[in-house]
């Protein structure tokens, strides 16, 4: 869970639990008076004025519901449950781990390590020198993480449904600097999961969270 600027949370739901949630939240406010389904974002406005936001991940719905009085999400539903196969790129400065994952099981993956030294200036290293020799440690990490993706997943880009990203947003961004890698990181899912230092098992933690569904929740003023 995660909290949203100006109030109001943000949860990570499973797509086969998905509907027991909306089902739950609708009992928590009084019922759901109305349902707004779009192509990019799923809204359900509870009776008690709570609401629940879904931005539609992969792509959006194809064939959208528009606005229906009651809980009326079998659009978004059928959306969620689909199989997807999927880039997982998570990059932090020192650590990257890599994976193609398939429903939310990683089905291959690479995972690196490289030493970036910490940010506090150690013993008497003028801090220009010390800064400089981090900041080249760290781009050779990205440079490295950047090898990794493109080896593992240029290959196979075009059977992929989406690419997911986490990690840090400053080693991301060097990341997506990379020529080969530019196109495809543009077209990644805007939600970035926060993660702690990239290995195998974070990976596959963060794979389960690929596909799973943020709903945005903001309770009644």
């Amino acid at each position: 869970m995660r909290q949203l600027p100006g109030g109001g949370r943000a949860v990570e739901v499973e797509p086969d639990r998905l509907a027991g949630w909306f089902e739950r939240f609708g009992r928590r406010h009084e019922g759901v008076a109305r349902t707004s389904e779009a192509a990019d974002v799923v809204r359900v406005s509870a009776v008690d004025g709570a609401e629940a936001v879904v931005r539609v991940p992969f792509g959006g719905l194809a064939e959208p519901g528009g606005a229906a009085e009651g809980l009326a999400i079998s659009g978004l539903l059928e959306h969620v449950s689909r199989s997807r196969r999927l880039g997982l790129i998570l990059v932090r400065h020192g650590a990257h781990s890599i994976g193609v994952v398939l429903d939310g099981e990683v089905v291959s993956s690479t995972t690196d390590r490289h030493y970036v030294q910490g940010r506090t200036k150690a013993g008497g290293w003028s801090q220009k020198r010390y800064a400089r020799r981090r900041a080249g440690q760290s781009r050779k990490a990205v440079s490295s993480a950047a090898d990794a993706a493109a080896e593992l997943l240029l290959p196979v880009r075009r059977e992929l449904d989406g690419v997911v990203l986490g990690g840090d947003r400053a080693a991301l961004d060097e990341l997506a600097a990379d020529s080969r890698l530019a196109e495809m990181l543009a077209a990644a899912e805007p939600r970035v999961l926060d993660t702690p230092e990239p290995r195998l098992a974070v990976l596959r933690e963060a794979a389960e969270r690929a596909v799973s569904v943020e709903v945005e929740v903001r309770e009644p003023r």
